[in-house]
């Protein structure tokens, strides 16, 4: 009598997935009711050698249209490790709901020899006809795939026809709400605002950094850069609509910005920035007309050229050359805009010395005005902050007031200010007007 012949041993792995992560935190989940039947199955073959590997490749809350799965690639690093020889799902979209996925992993599976069961149609892939039938079931499986996604997307484009809010982040000056925005006011306000100032300026740019300068920030407590404002100036929600796929359709929530604004807003836009810029720059008055003076002692005047693509460059240009005299000193002809910044950093400098602090206090007391010294040199040094939320005529008038000349010379700048220019500043600034004692008024007479 012959002993019977033991079977040789197949080690079988369980693969588990679930697409979503519904119902995971119970004690039994669907994770686990699949991996029970899977072991039923491989127990009722254990005569044929069959036996289960305790390894778990479980991908739960992960869709099978991908490969990027954990548990997959456990399972396939110790498919390569020649620790595998059967792939074991309950169906067959748990391995994959991709045809072109799916045929990749069978052909890795047969490289190594591992063979594939699927339990509830009860398939492998040792036959010919197996691996045929597998490939139309999983043809049927990525068609229900898209024709649910096809469902979705109409749902969604239906949703937004009707003018409703489907989803996503909602633009800066809104939340949603039951599929409808609803204005948040208090972001509202920096909403229309951003499109009137823009509508002012211009320009993009100088309204970036204008509001940088002012600290105000979006929801992220971020600056407004110039990306984000050319986003939200080009977005047809603020005037009442919702968009799907380039078109625009009337919402269902209140617009945050008038008609009007945006035309003008549009118009504005519709100008070539270049010629916008230019134009900006054009209207500008000359910061140092009238107190900037050339190596020769005389009135250095503002000008401008234009180059070949109608870029505008801004000069000062002493007199003398004005009226054709032969250029002699390099510094009868200086850009604008370096002048102009070196100037305002020296005025930084300036403020900010505890020289000028103690005089413009001594000014103000002449001046009836009893400020403490601690309270002027406060007030002096918000300076920086509200000079760059300025236009520019407000800026030419500031300069004006704090500046008695500007000397430009082959050497460099010199600058004269006003000390009583320095006063009406900090009283602009906001110090407060404290009437000064008699007493002290007459000793400073």
């Amino acid at each position: 009598m012959k002993d019977p012949v033991t079977p040789k041993a197949m080690r079988c792995a369980i693969y588990t997935r679930k697409s979503t992560e519904n119902g995971l935190e119970q004690e039994y989940n669907s994770l686990d009711h699949q991996r029970d039947i899977c072991v039923r199955h491989i127990e009722a073959r254990a005569y044929e050698g069959w036996q289960v590997i305790p390894t778990l490749y479980d991908d739960g809350g992960v869709s099978g249209a991908t490969m990027e799965r954990p548990g997959l690639k456990a399972l396939m690093a110790d498919i390569r490790a020649g620790l595998v020889d059967v792939v074991i799902t309950y169906r067959i979209d748990r391995l994959s709901r991709s045809v072109l996925d799916f045929r990749q992993l069978i052909a890795f599976f047969e490289r190594h020899g591992v063979t594939f069961v699927s339990i509830t149609e009860d398939f492998n892939t040792t036959t010919a006809m197996g691996r045929f039938a597998l490939g139309i079931i999983m043809g049927f499986a990525e068609l229900e795939r898209e024709m649910a996604s096809e469902r979705v997307r109409s749902k969604i484009a239906s949703a937004k026809r009707k003018g409703r809010w489907t989803g996503g982040v909602p633009p800066f000056g809104y939340r949603a709400s039951d599929g409808r925005l609803i204005i948040v006011e208090e972001e509202a306000q920096i909403v229309r605002m951003i499109f009137s100032r823009f509508i002012t300026m211009g320009s993009g740019t100088l309204l970036a950094r204008a509001l940088e300068s002012e600290g105000v920030i979006n929801r992220q407590g971020r600056a407004f850069d110039k990306g984000a404002i050319t986003k939200m100036l080009a977005s047809r929600v603020y005037i009442g609509e919702v968009g799907h796929k380039g078109e625009w359709f009337k919402g269902l929530h209140t617009p945050i910005i008038d008609t009007a604004t945006w035309q003008k807003k549009e118009a504005i836009i519709a100008r070539a920035p270049r010629e916008r810029g230019a134009a900006t720059r054009a209207q500008t008055p000359a910061l140092l007309k009238g107190i900037i003076y050339g190596p020769t002692g005389r009135a250095m005047s503002p000008t401008f050229s234009k180059g070949r693509h109608g870029q505008l460059y801004r000069y000062y240009v002493d007199a003398s050359l004005l009226k054709g005299a032969r250029r002699v000193h390099a510094s009868a002809r200086v850009p604008a805009g370096a002048v102009e910044e070196a100037v305002i950093d020296r005025l930084r400098t300036i403020i900010a010395q505890p020289e000028t602090i103690m005089e413009t206090t001594r000014a103000l007391k002449r001046e009836g005005h009893d400020v403490p010294e601690a309270e002027v040199g406060e007030q002096l040094r918000t300076f920086d902050g509200v000079w760059t939320r300025l236009f520019p005529r407000e800026q030419a008038r500031i300069a004006r007031l704090l500046i008695e000349r500007v000397d430009v010379s082959d050497e460099g700048l010199a600058i004269a200010v006003r000390t009583d220019g320095f006063a009406h500043l900090a009283l602009e600034l906001g110090v407060s007007q404290r009437t000064a004692p008699q007493s002290d008024q007459a000793g400073a007479l």
